[in-house]
């Protein structure tokens, strides 16, 4: 029964190898970097689509950072309302 079940993993083992060498080698080899490249080429796109205007900046909307001490406050006051309303 030992040389059966030997001989039985050695055919898995030998058939899973033949079918990686078979395996063509555009699947075999991910190639991410190609992937990375083709997401920074859309995302540029997009950067060069956006509004320019007269002084050659971008017109995106950004609000002014606000004061960390006062972002830590509301932080904090947030969390104190979210434990008073669990217990």
């Amino acid at each position: 029964m030992k040389r059966f079940l030997a001989v039985a993993a050695g055919g898995l083992g030998v058939g899973a190898l033949l079918r990686r060498r078979r395996r063509k080698p555009a699947e075999a080899e991910a190639n991410p970097a190609a992937e990375l490249r083709s997401k920074l080429a859309e995302a540029r796109t997009i950067v060069a689509d956006r509004d320019v205007d007269e002084a050659g900046q971008t017109t995106v909307d950004q609000a002014p950072d606000p004061d960390p001490n006062a972002r830590r406050r509301d932080v904090h006051t947030r969390a104190r309302e979210s434990l008073d309303e669990l217990g």
